[in-house]
């Protein structure tokens, strides 16, 4: 049971990341100017590796 509630904790994360990166996007296309897109593109990155993070939790999860 346990590993069933780890995994929709998980499964939570990521749609919160997903949903994290598509408002990000949506952003990005608003901005203008060098600075702006910089530190949007870090941000994007960021939620990115998160979400990779949180899909290699979820397949190792899924395993056990």
């Amino acid at each position: 049971m346990a590993d069933a509630e780890l995994i929709q904790e998980i499964e939570r994360r990521i749609a919160a990341v997903r949903e994290n990166l598509r408002d990000l996007t949506e952003q990005a296309t608003a901005f203008s100017g060098a600075a702006d897109e910089s530190r949007m593109a870090d941000r994007i990155t960021d939620q990115e590796e998160r979400l990779a993070k949180l899909l290699k939790e979820q397949a190792e999860a899924a395993k056990a």
